[in-house]
């Protein structure tokens, strides 16, 4: 078990949060905690490679509006405890700590947001406790599901076309960027480069030395290198969970950017699964949408949660998307 130095996380650009910690077993959590105690909840929850640091642009607009925000980092990133054994990582595990989380804190009428792996793991988050959640917010994010014969054979299938694609190099992976091609890369790559992956957002060098922050060496990223490849491997289970949100009748935003060429598509399945969703396209913003368009997805939420009508479409937050960030594959 390893836990990254404190001192990685000082002075990090624009983030003067606070770190909060529960301890889940033998596992340190930690989550951050903003705005008034009394307020209605909003759980945020992040993806792969990256941490909370990703909600900096969100979190000063949920908490001038009034609302509290609880944004925890996975096991294996930002602040928590990361195992160094790739096989000590599974998408049942990273849930129930997440389910531990969210119990621990007693999380009610809460508004739950994921993007990437944040989707994955918040929706089963959600299906399992259902009544603790007033709304859900998704963005670049997918559930992947089957039933039947396709249940059984659709890992393996997965897993042999990572197979099949063979270790990459960062270039070869940049020239063809698909999502098969992205977990392979992932899981073979020795030490995966962070910072150079998240260098596709344009930020400074202040924020790609914040992404790398978590990760003192190639030890402290078994879980950066092994999540992507444990994508499909809850098919049956998802489809389960999928039973509660065709069952949903509260508030369901669906808010997909316009330029990620790894989940596009993925929103048809909630726009047609779920009765209550609303779709509003976020325009000039990639796959983290939280660094492209963080400030304008934060105010769409805030009108959302306070029951406005909401546009079809919003743009993102111009300077802050200079490039339409980030490819980085993942769910």
């Amino acid at each position: 078990m390893l836990r990254t130095p404190d001192a990685r996380f000082e002075n990090l650009e624009d983030f003067p949060y606070a770190p909060n910690y529960l301890q889940a077993g033998d596992i340190r959590l930690h989550y951050l905690d903003e705005g008034p105690s009394d307020g209605e909840t909003l759980l945020l929850i992040h993806g792969e490679p990256t941490w909370s640091y990703l909600f900096r642009k969100m979190i000063p607009v949920f908490t001038q509006a009034g609302y509290r925000v609880v944004a925890p980092d996975l096991v294996g990133f930002g602040r928590s405890d990361k195992f160094v054994d790739r096989d000590a990582y599974s998408y049942p595990m990273q849930i129930e700590y997440m389910l531990e989380l969210v119990r621990a804190l007693d999380l009610r009428n809460t508004t739950f947001f994921g993007q990437d792996w944040g989707g994955l793991i918040g929706l089963r988050v959600v299906a399992a406790e259902p009544s603790r959640f007033a709304r859900v917010v998704v963005s670049n994010t997918g559930l992947p599901a089957a039933s039947g014969i396709q249940a059984w054979v659709g890992y393996p299938l997965f897993k042999l076309a990572v197979w099949w694609e063979g270790a990459l190099t960062f270039e070869e992976l940049q020239a063809q960027l698909t999502f098969p091609r992205w977990v392979a890369y992932s899981y073979h790559v020795e030490d995966l480069p962070v910072g150079r992956l998240m260098s596709f957002l344009g930020g400074g060098e202040g924020v790609r030395a914040a992404y790398e922050a978590p990760f003192p060496d190639g030890r402290y990223k078994a879980a950066a290198q092994v999540m992507p490849y444990l994508v499909p491997s809850q098919l049956r289970e998802n489809e389960a969970a999928w039973s509660v949100f065709e069952r949903w009748d509260k508030p369901f935003l669906v808010a997909f950017t316009d330029s990620d060429v790894i989940t596009r598509g993925q929103e048809r399945a909630f726009l047609s699964r779920v009765s209550t969703a609303q779709n509003v396209v976020i325009r000039g913003a990639g796959h983290f949408v939280q660094e492209d368009a963080g400030r304008a997805l934060a105010g769409l939420m805030v009108d959302f949660m306070q029951g406005k009508a909401l546009p079809a479409e919003i743009e993102s937050d111009g300077l802050d998307a200079e490039a339409p960030a980030s490819q980085t594959p993942d769910a």
